[in-house]
């Protein structure tokens, strides 16, 4: 079975991101984390149809938020670096990818 495995960086940053929008809206946690888990099925399911975001990464875009999963394909599934917002730091997680 594929799985997805979040490496330690980009699962605290999911976790920051769901604290902030319960924050703001009650219950807007819950679907933005909604839109990541579809947007992680979306690249388990189809891992060469994100686009690319580094030499060996890609990402899907989630829906409804500004962000982006980036994750790199592997035997076992896809391994995620970064759910990374589309205007803050671009490219800030590439040192992830090196380290793997």
């Amino acid at each position: 079975m594929k799985r997805a495995r979040f490496v330690a960086a980009a699962r605290r940053e999911f976790l920051a991101e769901v604290v902030y929008y319960n924050k703001e809206e009650p219950g807007l946690g819950a679907r933005f984390a909604m839109a990541v888990e579809d947007a992680t099925v979306r690249a388990l399911a189809f891992p060469l149809a994100g686009a690319p975001a580094s030499k060996n990464t890609r990402r899907v875009f989630l829906k409804d938020f500004p962000f982006a999963v980036v994750y790199r394909p592997d035997t076992d599934g896809i391994t995620i670096f970064a759910l990374a917002h589309h205007s803050r730091r671009p490219g800030y997680w590439q040192a992830r990818v090196h380290d793997r």
